[in-house]
Formats: structure tokens, C-alpha cells, sequence
């Protein structure tokens, strides 16, 4: 299974005898700005996840900005741009520069929907603003540093269900108070499950980040055994509503938050800024001046996994970095040989509780244990180069 989107469900492998089926579905996000520590530690740990999974399982990884694009949030800074900078060639803008005028736009009002509306309906046609291209091909550069799965950052990737026609499943289902009829907004409503009332649409018609998830998620669930969400800890409540919908079309939905990465003890929106020298891109170019390409995937594994967990609590340390980095080179060195298939297959099993897909925290952590054999060559292959 070499390609994983746009199709719904994976095609089985020659050799699969009842294998599960997993899609892996992470929080997106939107290109307006450097990748910072928890964007990299959201990515390292699903793409850990993905691929650590793959020899148990038929894995799906669904990660479409086309989905989101349709947000507020994307077509606000788009329009924002186009306003007050008017026809403007961001092909040479680095991602500090675009993250500093996204910065300059969270401050400023908002424009009304109407203003959004063309955006809206010209990214259902699958067009993308200029800035956003610019932002999705440098972090095409970093993944392929980091050496991390490229799920088609730059592909038109439309969900599988109009809005009204997302409405219309949850009106089914009893799940959907809609009223846009008396000029109101549209909420989720799953009361009756002990959740309170989410909104999805505006009352002006906008749809927000939960609506776009669904759907996307709710014509592919069908398809899939189990269905991981990964996300950041502060859209938890967002994500259990999302769990119980997805549920109700046949998956077993599993939910994995991974918290965000202090600076200074403190967690700040990347809205904020505060990313100098500290994003993706200064981040790896740092590791690569000092480690070959090789130690410099695995360091970054180890410390944005293994070292600062599934929590919040630890701030980014430049100096732990570097240890992980040099531990990486280490491991590299002592990699034991290559074992079969089959010994892969346990190994990577034994990270599993009674969920399909491999904990990514369990198996990253295990390769720093002490007294722990030198890890194969096979494995750090597969899963962390």
C-alpha cells in the first residue's frame, strides 16, 4: 500500500488475510504560518503511528487542507490579504513573513460572510490562494527532510459530502438542530448523549472546523474498522462530539491527543506568533548542520515522541534536542541486523493495548530504555527513518 488518498478505504494487500482496516484522520493545519515545536510533534507522532502500523494492519491517512480550506479562519486570511495588500507574488515570501501578516490579521476585524462567500465557493472548485501554495510547499520541504509521509499536502483533496448534504445524514440520525430557516445557525445536538449543543454553521452561513470534519469523515467511517482522530488536547471537547457521530456509522473511533509544546512554560497560540528560531524550518536546518540525515529524523523522533510524551508539561529544550540527536547517531551505529517479517510484525505488536493501531509513545520510548537491545536495522527503517 504505497497510496493512501484520495481513495476511501485501502486496497488490501495480495497477502492480507483479515486484516483490519484503519484510518488515520489528524487535526489539519492551516497554512498561514511556520511550523512550530507542537505542530512538529502532532506530525512526527502520527506519522510514527502510520507507519508502525501499516505491517498489522490496512492503513488509510486522511489529511486534506482542501477539507479546511472552506473555514473562517483560511478564507479570512485570504481575503485579508487580498484587501489590503491587493495582487501580491508570494512566491519568495518565507513562512516567517506569512506567519507575521497571518499575526497581523488575527488583529484585525473581521471581514463580513458575504466577503468570503467567492473564496468560499471557488475552493469547492478546488482553487487555493496564492499564500497558501507558497506556505504547502515549503513544508513539503520539511517533510521530505524529516522523511515524514507526504499524505498530499499540495493534491486537491475534496471531501466526500456537501454540507447540506452532512446536514441531512445528522437530521437522520436525530443529531442536528438546523435553524436556518428562522434566520439561526445549525448545531450539533447530541443532548441526549450528555454533550452539550455545538454550533456547526453561523447564522450568516459559515460553516466552522467540526462541520468540514464531518464531512470529510462521515463517507469514509463505512469503510474502516477502526478510526484513530488525532488532535491537540484543547479541541477535546470538539472531538468527542466527532467521536459519537462516527461511531454511529460503524467504526470503532479511538481518540489520541497529544498536547502541545510549552516555550518558556508557557503554550501559546501559533496566532501569537513567538516562533523565531524556533519553527520547523530553523529547527532542521540546525540538526542537518551538525547530524547526517539519517540521525537527524530519528533525534527528532525521539525527543518530539519519546521524550516529551503524550503531555504538556515539558517546555521545548534546545539541549535535550541535541542529546536526542546525538543518541540518534548512537542507535544508528549499534542497529542490530535486520530480522523477518513475521519478528517485525511482534515487535511492533507489543505497543498495542486493545486498539489496532501501534502507540507511537510505547514504541518510540522503548528504543531509550536501558539494558534494551540495540534495535534492528529493519525496523528504525520502517518506522523512524
Amino acid at each position: 500500500m504505497t497510496t493512501t488518498l484520495p481513495v476511501a478505504a485501502p486496497r488490501p494487500r495480495p497477502d492480507a488475510v483479515d486484516r483490519p482496516r484503519v484510518l488515520l484522520a489528524p487535526v489539519t493545519i492551516t497554512p498561514s504560518k511556520p511550523l512550530t515545536p507542537s505542530h512538529l510533534k502532532g506530525l512526527l507522532w502520527t506519522d510514527v503511528m502510520y507507519r508502525a502500523t501499516r505491517p498489522l494492519a490496512d492503513v488509510a491517512y486522511r489529511y486534506s487542507h482542501t477539507t479546511y480550506h472552506a473555514t473562517e479562519q483560511t478564507l479570512g486570511f485570504w481575503e485579508f490579504l487580498d484587501r489590503s495588500r491587493g495582487a501580491t507574488d508570494y512566491g519568495d515570501l518565507t513562512e516567517e513573513r506569512i506567519g507575521e501578516l497571518y499575526v497581523a490579521f488575527r488583529a484585525a476585524e473581521r471581514a463580513p460572510a458575504q466577503a468570503l462567500l467567492p473564496y468560499a465557493e471557488a475552493v469547492e472548485r478546488g482553487w487555493v490562494h496564492p499564500v497558501g501554495t507558497r506556505v504547502l510547499q515549503l513544508w513539503s520541504g520539511h517533510y521530505a527532510a524529516l522523511g515524514l509521509h507526504d499524505p498530499g499536502l499540495l493534491r486537491h483533496q475534496p471531501p466526500g459530502l456537501g454540507l447540506d448534504a452532512v446536514l441531512d445524514r445528522l437530521t437522520a440520525l436525530g443529531m442536528c438542530l438546523d435553524q436556518r430557516e428562522v434566520g439561526g445557525p445549525v448545531y450539533l445536538d447530541l443532548t441526549r448523549f450528555g454533550l452539550p449543543l455545538r454550533r456547526l454553521v453561523t447564522a450568516d452561513g459559515r460553516p466552522n472546523y467540526l462541520a468540514c470534519a464531518l464531512r470529510e469523515l462521515i463517507p469514509l467511517a463505512p469503510d474502516f474498522d477502526e478510526l484513530v482522530l488525532l488532535y491537540d488536547h484543547e479541541l477535546d471537547s470538539d472531538y468527542q462530539q466527532l467521536e459519537r457521530v462516527l461511531s454511529a456509522f460503524g467504526p470503532r473511533v479511538r481518540r489520541v491527543s497529544v498536547g502541545r509544546v510549552p516555550i518558556e512554560g508557557r503554550i501559546r497560540s501559533a496566532r501569537q506568533g513567538g516562533w523565531r528560531g524556533l519553527h520547523a524550518g530553523t529547527l532542521i536546518d540546525a540538526a542537518r548542520a551538525e547530524h547526517h540525515e539519517d540521525a537527524v529524523r530519528l533525534g527528532m523522533r525521539l525527543y518530539f515522541i519519546a521524550v516529551l510524551g503524550p503531555g504538556w508539561q515539558q517546555s521545548f529544550r534546545s539541549d535535550l534536542l541535541a542529546q536526542c540527536l546525538r543518541r540518534a547517531e548512537r542507535l544508528l551505529d549499534e542497529a542490530g541486523p535486520e530480522a523477518d517479517a513475521a519478528a517485525l510484525r511482534e515487535q511492533l505488536a507489543q505497543h498495542r493495548k486493545d486498539h489496532v493501531y501501534v502507540n507511537p509513545y510505547r514504541l518510540t520510548s522503548h528504543l531509550l530504555g536501558k539494558r534494551r537491545a540495540a534495535p534492528a536495522e529493519d525496523l528504525l527503517r520502517a518506522v523512524f527513518l
